[in-house]
């Protein structure tokens, strides 16, 4: 008969001589289990009252010295156990399923995401620090834990399969890239009636191809647990007649109108020097946050705001780490060159090409004419 147990979350239990895992269920009477080891395509589900499985606690036997045959071996047996202690201090679930090990402060945006009951963050790193990592970070802890079942990441279209890459190599999330040159790919391989947004698990979308008019509803509709924002400086709610820029931000306030949508906002470049622009961000965060006084802040809201919004440079990161995390240093320097007599040429009708444009644009003295 089944064992009559209730494995917690996290628990490993032996079952059909395998080890596995345990999920959250939204069916009580239903033990969701993934093989130590495997990914989601592998998850089973136990339906306890049938009485067909039997479910044991997972007891692994302990290193014994007799295995231990020379120094080299006992070495590895010693730095196994070492990062193993190393691993296993912290509360995270998703250090099993990830292809890198991240630098400790990669790590202050999980600990900080985990201290929210809805994940509202802004991360403003600066380039070279590692936002793709952090917020992939977030979306596999989140993803193994069972709070998101689906994550969607929007982003400009050239960074779409950069993006795709970082997921399925380091994190394990297969994720589908939607744009416009594979959208309609994508869409003939899904069943009739499902939706493009609603049918893929993860998806990668462009914000150009989400933002239009015709898609944006149905993004809104099927919009996953879980969305990043990357470069969400483009994002913000402008202040002249930008078209483009203004469907972003309808479409990026429209996915945070859901109070309990997990959301990560990742930019270099938060503030501009405008402050409306960098609080219309903040914003998407609270609500609240857009009507700040940045030069008044009481303790309150800085308490408040911190615990959304994290911000490193390059600097501080060496301050903290040393050389562990080495960046390229940047040489300016000007050395003159030569231009080859064809390449010469080809500059000069390029240029001479360029010039006759914006002439022809300027005949009606739309450009003033210092600026030809």
């Amino acid at each position: 008969m089944t064992e009559i147990l209730t494995p917690t979350p996290g628990s490993i239990v032996s079952c059909r001589s395998r080890q596995w895992v345990v999920l959250p269920a939204e069916n009580e009477d239903v033990i969701r289990l993934r093989p130590l080891g495997g990914n989601e395509d592998e998850i089973a589900g136990i339906y306890q009252l049938l009485g067909l499985e039997t479910l044991e606690s997972a007891i692994f036997p302990l290193p014994s010295s007799i295995g231990v045959k020379d120094h080299t071996s006992a070495l590895l047996l010693m730095d196994a156990a070492r990062h193993l202690l190393r691993s296993g201090a912290g509360p995270f679930r998703c250090l099993g399923r990830l292809s890198l090990r991240p630098r400790p402060y990669q790590l202050v945006p999980l600990l900080m995401a985990l201290r929210l009951v809805t994940v509202r963050l802004l991360i403003a790193d600066d380039v070279g620090i590692g936002k793709t990592i952090e917020a992939g970070l977030i979306a596999r802890e989140l993803l193994d834990r069972g709070e998101v079942k689906r994550i969607a990441v929007l982003c400009p279209p050239h960074l779409c399969d950069q993006w795709h890459t970082e997921l399925r190599e380091k994190f394990h999330i297969d994720a589908v890239v939607v744009r416009s040159g594979t959208a309609s790919k994508l869409e003939r391989a899904i069943p009739n009636g499902s939706h493009i947004f609603s049918y893929y698990q993860h998806l990668i979308v462009s914000l150009d191809y989400a933002k239009a008019e015709r898609r944006r509803a149905s993004f809104i509709t099927h919009c996953p647990d879980l969305v990043i924002v990357d470069e969400v400086h483009t994002c913000t709610r402008p202040s002249s007649k930008s078209t483009s820029q203004q469907q972003r931000h309808q479409l990026i306030q429209e996915i945070a109108d859901k109070s309990d949508r997990h959301l990560l906002l990742l930019t270099a470049t938060p503030h501009s020097g405008i402050e409306f622009a960098f609080l219309s961000l903040l914003g998407l965060l609270n609500p609240e946050f857009e009507h700040l006084s940045l030069d008044k802040l009481t303790e309150k809201q800085r308490e408040q705001l911190a615990s959304h919004f994290i911000q490193r440079r390059r600097a501080d990161v060496k301050q903290w780490l040393g050389n562990e995390t080495p960046f390229p240093e940047r040489e300016s320097e000007e050395k003159p060159y030569k231009l080859s007599k064809e390449y010469k040429q080809l500059f000069e009708d390029v240029y001479n090409f360029a010039r006759g444009l914006v002439k022809t644009t300027t005949q009606d003295s739309l450009i003033p004419k210092e600026f030809w």
